[in-house]
């Protein structure tokens, strides 16, 4: 008969994911992301064979495994990380930097395809 016990979920993660060779990886990454205090950065350049793209994406993964927002920058071949994300700017659309010139104000579906929603004393 197995042996049944109740574990933290957050522990459970972290040695499932930690297992066999890639595991051994991230869990290198794990414990960059754990170095990290408030208003401190790490930095990482590839070894040879390694792309910043792969530094990248086992950072991302290392940080979704710890349950910490990080920002991750690029800058040639460094890669740069801190905790906390930054606040995208939204993006700009050809139709965002158009100014509404619409002077009739349309308040329904029904008006817009052309309805009237009088009723029979004139009345809304």
């Amino acid at each position: 008969m197995p042996k049944f016990e109740i574990v933290q979920k957050d522990d459970a993660v972290r040695k499932t994911a930690t297992s066999g060779k890639r595991g051994q990886v991230l869990s290198l990454y794990l414990f960059f992301i754990d170095q990290l205090r408030e208003g401190k950065a790490g930095k990482l350049q590839p070894a040879d064979g390694e792309s910043v793209q792969a530094v990248r994406r086992r950072l991302g993964a290392a940080a979704k495994i710890s349950g910490k927002e990080i920002t991750i920058k690029k800058f040639g071949d460094e890669v740069y990380f801190w905790l906390g994300t930054e606040a995208k700017k939204p993006r700009r659309t050809r139709n965002s930097a158009k100014p509404k010139t619409s002077s009739k104000t349309v308040s329904s579906p029904m008006e817009r395809n052309g309805f009237s929603l009088e009723t029979s004393n004139g009345s809304r």
